[in-house]
């Protein structure tokens, strides 16, 4: 659990560029969450596939996403499954991103390190991942059933530089700022 070690040692190297006076200001990740959406796909088989490499992938299972409205130029129906997601938080959280920053990001081709821009207003950062195959669960997968999905990490953080501070402290690889 290198990401949970990390997170306890943030105070002592945020501390003088934020000010925070006690541990509790420090800011620390609340929640990660991966969600993937389903499209077209009506194979039962392929959205079983979907659920259970996902379900492999973070070891939790995936929970279904349903329209919340129709809309008839797409052929959608109020409660069609249009996607899955799953919350994760505390250990299995920490072994996620544990995987995510040291074997599946380092993995991925032409790797130049994740946007810094990617961090919103409320200090949460947001990364697509084209393909599942680049997690060592799901390597010897057909590439036919390759999906995408996006992984959400959830700071308490109140600003986007408290954000870029912890992500950078725990080993998120983050794009040097250009000057």
């Amino acid at each position: 659990m290198i990401i949970k070690e990390k997170l306890q040692t943030a105070f002592d190297t945020l501390k003088e560029g934020f000010g925070y006076v006690n541990v509790m200001q420090t800011p620390r990740i609340e929640k990660v969450v991966i969600s993937t959406g389903i499209g077209k796909v009506a194979d039962k088989q392929k959205i079983q596939l979907i659920q259970n490499r996902l379900a492999l992938i973070t070891g939790q299972k995936v929970a279904p996403r349903k329209a919340k409205q129709s809309i008839a130029s797409f052929k959608l129906r109020e409660g069609d499954v249009i996607g899955f997601q799953v919350t994760l938080r505390g250990a299995r959280m920490h072994h996620f991103l544990d995987k995510l920053i040291h074997i599946a990001l380092p993995s991925t081709r032409d790797f130049r390190g994740l946007k810094v821009s990617a961090i919103d207003e409320m200090g949460n950062y947001t990364l697509g991942i084209p393909e599942h195959s680049i997690f060592p669960e799901t390597a010897d997968d057909e590439l036919k059933d390759a999906f995408g999905f996006a992984v959400t990490i959830v700071t308490s953080a109140k600003s986007k530089e408290e954000a870029e501070a912890v992500l950078r402290h725990i080993g998120l690889p983050l794009q040097k700022p250009t000057e």
